[in-house]
């Protein structure tokens, strides 16, 4: 199977790495990967729930939207909030500028249709402490939508774990609109216990399930999209 490797960064983290091959079992099909160390953070080949992740997220509002989007990758969901019409600005935090770089030179599918984008701002940062603090000089935001960690209790660092926390979550909550919307990526299925701990913090909380066809396993897979609403006013 040909790798070709688009793009490197070394990172506290572990080796960053864009990848593109041909999958032999979807007739060579054309998939881009994103890996951290030896966890794939993003597949081209799975991009059901980070698109949802988005449509979920923005279907309870109106109006003219100001959204925040945590978690670059390959685009899915940042690009999938811009083809909602309400949506005026859009500002998107990823820790790597090499995955911001990678957008703006064209070398993902999805790259310079984000990056030309006139709503649309690319923001090198760290998602949680920006969380803690200011996504952007004290404004509060219609939408958070996050897609950095595999799940609320799998970590791609293990100080994020805090953000998952009930006071983590107030923190972002702190930064919506009254009725402004949080909503979260899991690799996992739903979790009540999550999701009861959403509803805490913001006063109203849904969980969704996202099915998809895993070519590697022949059988159905499962994703979830937490959506949680600033109720707290």
């Amino acid at each position: 199977m040909q790798i070709q490797e688009l793009g490197y960064q070394k990172t506290p983290l572990g080796d960053l790495t864009l990848r593109r091959r041909l999958e032999p079992r979807l007739q060579n099909q054309e998939v881009f990967e994103v890996k951290l160390g030896e966890e794939y953070l993003m597949s081209s080949l799975f991009t059901e729930s980070e698109r949802q992740l988005a449509t979920l997220g923005l279907s309870p509002l109106e109006g003219e939207l100001e959204v925040v989007v945590g978690g670059l990758g390959l685009g899915y969901t940042a690009a999938e909030v811009l083809k909602n019409k309400m949506v005026n600005r859009l500002l998107v935090i990823d820790l790597f500028q090499a995955v911001i770089d990678w957008h703006q030179a064209g070398l993902v599918p999805l790259g310079k249709l984000i990056s030309d984008d006139e709503r649309c701002e690319l923001k090198q940062g760290d998602f949680f402490e920006l969380a803690r603090t200011s996504f952007d000089a004290g404004k509060k935001f219609d939408a958070v939508l996050l897609d950095i960690d595999h799940s609320p209790e799998h970590y791609l660092d293990q100080t994020n774990e805090s953000q998952y926390t009930s006071e983590g979550l107030v923190a972002i909550r702190n930064q919506l609109k009254p009725g402004g919307v949080f909503a979260l990526w899991s690799n996992d299925p739903a979790n009540e216990e999550f999701t009861k701990r959403l509803h805490e913090a913001f006063g109203s909380a849904t969980s969704h399930n996202v099915e998809f066809p895993n070519p590697y396993t022949g059988a159905t897979s499962v994703n979830s999209v937490y959506v949680s609403r600033n109720d707290r006013q």
